[in-house]
Formats: C-alpha cells, sequence, structure tokens
C-alpha cells in the first residue's frame, strides 16, 4: 500500500501534467484557427484549378500531344508514395491513421508485384513506415524549421517529384493527407498526383455545359504549362488541410488527457484521504487500547 507521502507526490504529478495538456490544448485551438483558414481558403482555388485542366483535358484537339504528367508514362510498375504528416506527436491517431493508409496501399501494390518507393513528408510518418519499409522509403522531407507554411514549401516538393518523374524513377505518383472536416473528424485521404486524376468537368461537376471555349495557344500548350503548377496547387493544399487536421486532433487529444488527468486526480485524493483516515483512525484505536490498559 502507498504511503501518504507517495500519493501526496502523485497527485502533485498529475497536477502538473494536467497543467501541461491543457496549455498544449490553448496553444492548439489558438493555432486551428489560422490553419483553419488557410486550408479553407486553398480548397476553392485547387478545385477551380481541378475544373480547368480537366475542361482543358476533355476538349485537347484529336492529334496533339498529351503532356505526360497528364498521359501517363503507358506503364504502371514503379508507384512512389508521398506520405505527408507532422513533425511532431501527441495528436492522437492523426499521424497513425495517414500511415495505416498509406502502408495497406504499400501493401496492395507490392501483393501485386509492383515496385514501392515512399518519400515521407514529416519525421512521425517516417518513423512508422521504416519498420516495414525502410528499403523502400527514398527520401525524407522534414518541415520542423517552418514556421508557416507557404506556397515555396509545396513547390520544392513538387520540382522534386518532376524531377524523379523525368529521370524515369516512378509512373504513378499517390498523395497521402489528412483532410480536414471539423476538430473531432480529419479524413485520411489518398489522392493519385501523378498522371493528374482530372474529374469530369461540365454536368458531372456542377458547372454548365452550355460555355464553348476557344483556348490560344493550343490546350496542349497550355496543359504543359499549368499540370506542373496544379501539382504544387495540390501538394499545399494537402500541406494545409494536414497542417489543420494535425492541430484540430492535438486539441482534441490534449482535451481528453487534461479530462483524465482530472478524474485520477480525483480518485487518487479520494484514496488519499481514505489512507489518511484510516491512519488516524488506527492511532486512536491505539491510544485508547493503552489508556485502557492502564
Amino acid at each position: 500500500m502507498a504511503s501518504l507521502k507517495d500519493l501526496r507526490n502523485r497527485i502533485t504529478s498529475v497536477k502538473a501534467t494536467q497543467k501541461i495538456t491543457k496549455a498544449m490544448q490553448m496553444v492548439a485551438a489558438a493555432k486551428l484557427r489560422r490553419a483553419q483558414m488557410a486550408a479553407e481558403s486553398a480548397r476553392p482555388y485547387a478545385e477551380r484549378m481541378a475544373q480547368v485542366l480537366g475542361n482543358l483535358a476533355s476538349n485537347l484537339t484529336p492529334g496533339a500531344e498529351t503532356p505526360r504528367l497528364l498521359s501517363g508514362t503507358g506503364q504502371d510498375r514503379t508507384h512512389l508514395l508521398l506520405v505527408c504528416t507532422a513533425e511532431r506527436g501527441l495528436c492522437g491517431a492523426f499521424n497513425s491513421s495517414i500511415s495505416r493508409l498509406a502502408r495497406d496501399h504499400a501493401r496492395r501494390l507490392m501483393a501485386q508485384g509492383k515496385t514501392v518507393k515512399i518519400i515521407c513528408v514529416g519525421k512521425k510518418g517516417y518513423d512508422v513506415l521504416r519498420r516495414e519499409f525502410r528499403d523502400q522509403i527514398v527520401e525524407l522531407i522534414e518541415l520542423r524549421g517552418v514556421r508557416q507554411l507557404g506556397f515555396e514549401n509545396a513547390e520544392g516538393i513538387a520540382r522534386n517529384l518532376l524531377g524523379r518523374y523525368d529521370a524515369g524513377e516512378f509512373d504513378v505518383a499517390t498523395l497521402f493527407y489528412s483532410r480536414f472536416r471539423s476538430v473531432i473528424a480529419q479524413i485520411p485521404t489518398a489522392q493519385q498526383i501523378i498522371p493528374a486524376d482530372i474529374a469530369p468537368t461540365g454536368a458531372a461537376a456542377g458547372a454548365s455545359t452550355d460555355a464553348v471555349y476557344d483556348y490560344e495557344p493550343g490546350e496542349g500548350e497550355i496543359l504543359a504549362a499549368l499540370l506542373p503548377k496544379n501539382l504544387t496547387v495540390q501538394i499545399l493544399r494537402a500541406l494545409l488541410e494536414n497542417a489543420a487536421s494535425e492541430q484540430g486532433a492535438r486539441m482534441g487529444a490534449m482535451d481528453s488527457a487534461t479530462r483524465n488527468a482530472g478524474e485520477m486526480i480525483k480518485k487518487q485524493t479520494l484514496i488519499y484521504n481514505r489512507t489518511r483516515q484510516a491512519m488516524i483512525t488506527k492511532e486512536l484505536i491505539e491510544i485508547i487500547s493503552g489508556a485502557e490498559a492502564l
């Protein structure tokens, strides 16, 4: 049975931990507002970019040369997985859910005889995936020192992918990230980015089909210029969605930790009071017994 001193030390320790988790929850709440605004602001641009590319692709002049970023290499042998996670932990299942989705995808591809390569953006995803896919991980990109994610961060990653694609290192690239829905809901998402998986426009996309566009220069030339930009935009959107999802997940995790610490303090305080009361009662009985013996 623990002594009163041990129980006091335990209660003090849990109270100190509760202060830390409460502070982290408040910091995550403050960062979440800014990250959520950035993620929501990037969505319309990325969606409109996809619509424009879909319109261009659907009206591509027959016989025109299709850019490789849209048509692909014509093969499906080597897959590159771009796994975006956080640099820090203490955010619940945020990192593990993205890593699990990428791991399951890699296992399916390898079971089909495909070659898998992995680029990790964020150290936490790297720590999880290297246990099983150490030989498949070709690069780790850390953004720990970046205070605010911007276009230049996504552009550097996009240039890396384009360089590897032009060198023939892979045929298909898939992006893994967590789409932010709310503080309590973050959705792990897999999106093919090379070759570009462009959704159909028109009625399927909720747009009017009556408009007719004439492009100058031709659709192929415009696509060749816009597709690399679209790759950067989609990566930037994923990074911003991840940032908002991370803060939402951390806020929820720290809130749960704070409440659990409060319940533990109540339980330990109750045990402390009962133990103290039992010791006092025992001492009183000894005093009374001694007095009666005299």
